[in-house]
């Protein structure tokens, strides 16, 4: 199956660009009607990760002249500057940093849409894109997710890590199909299940602190402690709610995604992290529950009235009653 891709969807795509350089682009493509071929924009990838023309032809298998010849090429066709060249090297310009980006988001949304089209007589067969941050309740998506391939083995799964925020833009972007997500959280623009399991709040505190001897702590235990949050606001506001009236003499030191990183921080003595308790244990840290208790639900979101392909219309339905079926175990 080939794709080809319009200059002025690449525009679109591209909307971030300046005023100046868009305009350029419209006019270019209102004058040339040219198509944009994911091959050259593979051969750009190349060049821009090696840096250096020669070995990008290599690698492409493509001869050197043909190569620069299609770069500039598509650097006619954009109306801008791509590459800095020198005799043994070439660098991107600012707008070649954004048309990598771009680039990127482009093939990878092209090859998901191939593999979602692919048919095997009497198989279910595609690709089912998810996101999920570091929590708990992933070792639940993932019992669902191999539970479905016994079912289904020609259905290939991709996992995207990221926070909330990441995750919904690649949703947004068509480049995932569904996201597992932490509350607080704003889904009204998602159709969702909610997980049933719980993430439980905490600290992570270096094991010689006084605090890891604590069988929990309480606000007043961390007023003089430099703190470690995640980066997303409704976290942080979480986070204060529960100190209370002691909120403002919170002392956060820093802030950060992923929590294998805020560890090594607390390892390093910098500071005690406010997170989720994992199924993980990191040397030389402990985890200490917060009193009184903070938990936290998770959902599973994807876009509502959103064409999804054979394979993820299934999970759905395969994981509405993967949760269902959890439920009416766990009463009996």
């Amino acid at each position: 199956m080939a794709f080809s891709v319009r200059n002025t969807d690449v525009r679109s795509v591209c909307s971030v660009w300046s005023n100046k350089t868009a305009q350029g682009i419209i006019r270019e493509q209102q004058k040339r009607g040219r198509f944009m071929e994911l091959r050259v924009l593979k051969y750009f990838l190349m060049a821009a990760r090696e840096e250096n023309i020669t070995k990008a032809a290599h690698l492409l298998h493509v001869t050197q002249p043909t190569l620069s010849r299609q770069l500039m090429q598509l650097e006619e066709e954009l109306g801008v500057k791509l590459f800095e060249r020198s005799r043994h090297k070439i660098i991107l310009t600012e707008d070649g940093m954004l048309l990598k980006r771009r680039a990127q988001e482009i093939i990878t949304l092209a090859e998901k849409t191939e593999r979602e089209f692919v048919r095997r007589e009497g198989e279910l067969v595609g690709e089912v894109s998810i996101g999920s941050g570091e929590l708990k309740s992933s070792r639940f998506l993932g019992e669902a997710v191999a539970a479905f391939q016994k079912k289904y083995p020609m259905v290939r799964f991709r996992i995207y890590s990221g926070d909330s925020d990441n995750i919904k833009e690649q949703i947004e972007q068509g480049l995932l199909d569904f996201g597992l997500l932490m509350e607080p959280v704003d889904i009204s623009k998602y159709e969702f299940i909610q997980i049933p399991v719980q993430e439980e709040w905490g600290i992570l505190v270096h094991e010689d602190s006084p605090l890891a001897q604590k069988e929990s702590v309480q606000p007043e235990d961390l007023i003089s402690c430099p703190l470690l949050i995640g980066q997303r606001e409704l976290v942080h506001q979480q986070v204060r709610n529960w100190f209370g009236s002691l909120s403002e003499e919170m002392n956060t030191a820093a802030n950060g995604n992923l929590q294998y990183n805020i560890a090594m921080l607390v390892r390093s003595k910098a500071g005690t992290a406010v997170t989720i308790r994992l199924d993980c244990q990191y040397d030389h840290v402990r985890f200490v529950p917060l009193s009184p208790s903070l938990r936290s639900n998770t959902v599973l979101v994807w876009k509502k009235v959103q064409p999804f392909s054979q394979a993820a219309t299934a999970f759905i339905e395969f994981f509405k009653e993967f949760v269902k079926n959890y439920l009416s175990d766990k009463e009996e």
